[in-house]
């Protein structure tokens, strides 16, 4: 059977794509845009990779030797026509543009999305910065801001566009949980989304005889149609809770399902999962020390800074009346023992020498589809820190080994040199200004923000005294081991928490799967059912 077509819009590096193609033989991505160079990259190359694996699997090796530093290029003789495909597939299309959306016409027509009236879906999220509140708080701080002039409150509309215009059978549409309390004109606009989503031809001022749609959540059976009040129904049903789903990060964002009013197939919903920890999906990954920066590093330098402040945080702990804290030196003395043992500050390319597969089957055969093909850990690399914030990166994670969480603002962080030079320190404002993302538990949502600030992500493991790297964030993100990230790290982070987790997309196109073939929803699976589905898929 024809793979159904999937248009990727707004795709930044593929985490909505990845998913839904990872459902073999169900879905084919036929035209992904993404603005921003470097997730186009990345983008390019996992089409590329997905081409190899369909059409040509006996030259997968040009794909690992590229990642495996064997090759400059992705690609050989044998398969640089699929190279030139991919980028027929992923293009870099600033939408909103006159240029952008003529080109995104042009693909589409010339892929023949939706010909015959065959069934094809539209995915993607427009970009959510207008939209979350740590932007709006941003443009609060702008005197000249208008949020009736800032075009990005609009994108959606481009989104809009396309589905009034070729009519997919099914979209699905991401976003952040801001969404639903930004205002426009002084109203909710995603009110507007709601009502414009489900009547596209009435939205963009056309003819109201095309197609309309039912806006469905995919964690209740509750659905929006275009007759319906929007300040009647409750929009935080659109909301998915990532980490009730097998995804290990506390990830909270809006996805909508759009289904065409002539399907009449009964949505499905998510079905409530185990919840996964960080230790479970980072384990495995080689510990790599941080790196020193404003002053010389070197192994040794580091090991001598990360030792003093080890020494110094003893003895204030002793000298404290916190007798809780007595509780860390246990776990200061395990990190100074291993202190030796962390020469390597990670890169680009980490050599896989001791590889062990996860523990957890079910995971395992979604992160590492490899077999042993694949011969280093990607984009593997420790962010350079300043001594005085390894000292608090130290005492974070080590307090949090004692207490299984975080320490907190600054009564928690009392002890000399730990307080941040911020005036608006004691206020309680910043309170999680240093956050370890404990091993027990999902993490808290990995955002572009950690290329910027990795004291919100400081690794559980005291001896490693660092923040997260790029492919830690990644497994929080569920991305496959084998997606390579491309451009410097700072976008390689930007890329990883702007995405949707694509094991998350997998379990929606699942669902989406359902729908196109116009089956009843799929009864809940259980533990081992589900376990048995990921092996089928990836093995």
């Amino acid at each position: 059977m024809k793979p159904i077509q999937i248009v990727d819009l707004f795709a930044g590096p593929g985490g909505l794509g990845e998913g839904f193609s990872s459902l073999e033989n169900a879905f084919e991505i036929a035209v992904s845009a993404e603005v921003d160079k470097h997730a186009h990259s990345t983008l390019q190359l996992r089409a590329f990779f997905r081409l190899l694996k369909r059409e040509r699997p006996d030259c997968l090796n040009d794909y690992y030797d590229f990642c495996n530093g064997k090759s400059d290029i992705p690609y050989s003789d044998k398969t640089e026509d699929l190279w030139v495909r991919s980028l027929k597939e992923a293009r870099q299309i600033k939408l909103g543009s006159k240029d952008g959306n003529a080109e995104l016409d042009d693909r589409i027509t010339s892929a023949s999305i939706g010909k015959n009236n065959e069934d094809w879906v539209l995915i993607g999220g427009p970009p959510c910065q207008a939209y979350s509140l740590v932007g709006r708080a941003r443009n609060k701080g702008i005197t000249s801001y208008i949020a009736e002039d800032d075009h990005r409150h609009f994108l959606y509309k481009e989104y809009l566009k396309i589905i009034q215009t070729y009519t997919p059978s099914v979209f699905v549409m991401e976003n952040v949980k801001g969404i639903l309390s930004a205002k426009v004109h002084g109203r909710p606009i995603f009110h507007d989304i709601l009502k414009d989503l489900s009547d596209p031809n009435k939205a963009l001022g056309k003819e109201t005889t095309g197609h309309k749609y039912r806006i469905c959540s995919l964690v209740s059976n509750d659905s929006f149609i275009y007759s319906d009040d929007p300040n009647d129904f409750d929009a935080r049903k659109f909301i998915i809770r990532s980490e009730e789903y097998g995804i290990p990060q506390a990830r909270h964002r809006v996805i909508l399902l759009g289904i065409r009013e002539d399907i009449e197939t009964p949505h499905g919903i998510l079905e409530k999962t185990t919840t996964r920890s960080v230790s479970e999906v980072i384990e495995g990954l080689p510990p790599i020390r941080s790196t020193l920066t404003k002053q010389k590093d070197s192994t040794q330098e580091w090991i001598n800074e990360v030792s003093r402040h080890i020494d110094d945080l003893k003895h204030d702990i002793t000298q404290s009346d916190q007798t809780s804290l007595l509780e860390l030196i246990p776990h200061l003395n395990n990190a100074k023992k291993q202190l030796k043992l962390r020469e390597n500050p990670g890169s680009l390319r980490v050599n896989k020498r001791g590889f062990k597969t996860m523990s957890d089957k079910t995971l395992n055969n979604w992160y590492q589809k490899d077999g042993d093909q694949l011969k280093v850990w990607l984009n593997h690399e420790s962010k350079g820190h300043m001594t005085l914030d390894l000292k608090r990166y130290v005492y974070a994670s080590s307090f949090a080994k004692a207490h299984r969480r975080s320490p907190k603002g600054h009564k928690e962080f009392s002890l000399k040199d730990l307080a941040p030079e911020h005036k608006n320190w004691k206020t309680g404002k910043f309170s999680d200004r240093f956050r370890v993302q404990t091993e027990e538990g999902p993490s808290t949502t990995v955002t572009s923000h950690i290329s910027k600030d990795g004291h919100y992500f400081i690794h559980p493991e005291p001896s490693q005294c660092r923040s997260l790297t790029v492919r830690e964030a990644a497994r929080l993100q569920t991305f496959p081991d084998n997606y390579f990230f491309q451009g410097p790290r700072t976008q390689q982070f930007h890329q990883v928490g702007n995405a949707v987790p694509p094991l998350l997309a997998y379990k929606i196109a699942k669902i989406v799967k359902n729908i196109i073939d116009r089956n009843e929803p799929e009864q809940s699976k259980t533990e081992a059912e589900f376990e048995l589905s990921m092996t089928q898929v990836h093995d």
